[in-house]
């Protein structure tokens, strides 16, 4: 069979892997956090993999809050201001992660998620991994269940579908993202970054919108990043896709309109990149700004795709 999907029998920290025997791309994901560990493709007779991630699940349970690689962001994503925020005119303060005075990257960048669903064809291999979030955090007290099926398919497409529903007797605020780092080979500064935007968010001098909207059409066309600096929100133009290239090799994101905001992030070591598809703008519980009332008992879908191709 052309695709298979496996899954390791470290049963307390399952492992699962995605490939496609025919060109040999391959995807690994921890059941910790759905956490996109590892998609490569070959590259002059060797596997190169992408993803900035971590030598074991072990190890990303132990350091996830360092910089969050690859962490889901849920229910609200990047910083939300000072933990607080109110909704139905009842105020909430966010008990978990903090980074100084924010909350930070939401509630389920830890958790370990269960295997629901995993299944190979000649056309793709699929996994489907599932939590039950129960409103232990007093700032968020409102339970929800959510599925995230990867898919692997030709082409060396990796497709990341998010579904999340809830029971509760209203409407409830939601934001979602990820997280991924991505590297190609080099130091930042000598990749080209392309995004479909002329739009930034303008920050405060602790990465909070101020409300406010600066033109910024560098990456309208591919800009080297060479001495470029950023830790920004973007609001993207209908076709949404992001590409990253250095050398023979190019990453393309391409999130679909639930996914209208893209944040990058160059940490100060160079070495990757963080390329996040958000639903909404960082402290939106506040600012409003992509803030979703998701129903009840309804699934809501947030889907996008990485690719991996030599150029």
């Amino acid at each position: 069979m052309r695709f298979s999907a496996t899954v390791s029998d470290h049963l307390s920290a399952p492992i699962i892997q995605l490939a496609d025997n025919q060109n040999q791309c391959r995807a690994e994901i921890y059941a910790f956090g759905s956490i996109l560990n590892h998609f490569s493709i070959p590259v002059k007779g060797e596997s190169f993999n992408c993803i900035d991630g971590f030598e074991s699940p072990q190890q990303a349970a132990r350091e996830i809050t360092a910089a969050f690689k690859s962490a889901k962001i849920s229910p609200f994503v990047c910083r939300l201001h000072k933990g607080t925020y109110t909704f139905n005119q009842d105020s909430y303060t966010i008990q978990k992660n903090y980074l100084n005075e924010h909350a930070l990257h939401g509630l389920l960048y830890d958790a370990s998620f269960v295997i629901d669903k995993i299944q190979a064809t000649e056309t793709e291999a699929q996994l489907t991994l599932s939590y039950h979030y129960t409103g232990t955090d007093a700032g968020y007290p409102f339970p929800f269940d959510m599925q995230i099926t990867w898919t692997l398919a030709e082409n060396n497409q990796l497709t990341v579908t998010t579904q999340v529903q809830h029971q509760n007797q209203v409407a409830i605020p939601y934001a979602d993202g990820w997280h991924p780092y991505f590297k190609l080979g080099s130091k930042v500064d000598e990749y080209l970054l392309q995004f479909n935007s002329d739009i930034q968010l303008e920050f405060d001098e602790t990465l909070i919108p101020t409300g406010k909207q600066l033109a910024d059409k560098r990456f309208l066309k591919p800009a080297l990043l060479e001495g470029i600096f950023l830790d920004n929100s973007f609001l993207l133009k209908e076709n949404g896709t992001c590409t990253l290239s250095y050398g023979a090799l190019k990453l393309t994101v391409s999130p679909d309109p639930s996914y209208p905001i893209l944040q990058v992030y160059t940490p100060p070591h160079r070495n990757s990149i963080a390329i996040e598809n958000l639903s909404g703008a960082p402290d939106n519980f506040n600012n409003q700004i992509g803030l979703l009332h998701l129903v009840p008992n309804e699934w809501h879908a947030f889907t996008t795709r990485y690719q991996l191709t030599g150029l």
